[in-house]
This record gives structure tokens, C-alpha cells and sequence, in this order.
């Protein structure tokens, strides 16, 4: 059986601020628990008021 996480730029590692080298740091520390990423995408989140932004999406999978 497979355990999967999602990591998102609103995940506590990013406290609302993206950086490569936050991910990169994020992605090690799962790492060292057993997870690893299987998949990577970005979603487009429409605005009213204000440019649409883009969220990366982070796919973490492990062994249960």
C-alpha cells in the first residue's frame, strides 16, 4: 500500500513566500522520511480583481 502527500506553495514550508531553495529544502527533508515525488504540475487559479495566479503542485508518494 502507497501513502501520498500533496505540497502546494500554501504548505507550512513556504510561509506565503516561494523560493527555489525553500522547495529544494522541503523536498530533501520529505526525502529523508521516505517520500518521493512522482509528480509535479502547476494549477491556474482565476481572480476577480487582481491577475490570476499559478500554484506548483508537489505529488509525495511512500511506502505505508
Amino acid at each position: 500500500m502507497k501513502q501520498y502527500k500533496v505540497l502546494t506553495q500554501k504548505d507550512k514550508w513556504f510561509s506565503g513566500k516561494f523560493n527555489p531553495e525553500t522547495l529544494e529544502s522541503a523536498i530533501n527533508a520529505y526525502a529523508e522520511q521516505g517520500w518521493r515525488v512522482i509528480s509535479c504540475a502547476t494549477a491556474d487559479f482565476p481572480a476577480v480583481f487582481v491577475a490570476a495566479r499559478q500554484e506548483m503542485v508537489i505529488i509525495l508518494e511512500r511506502d505505508a
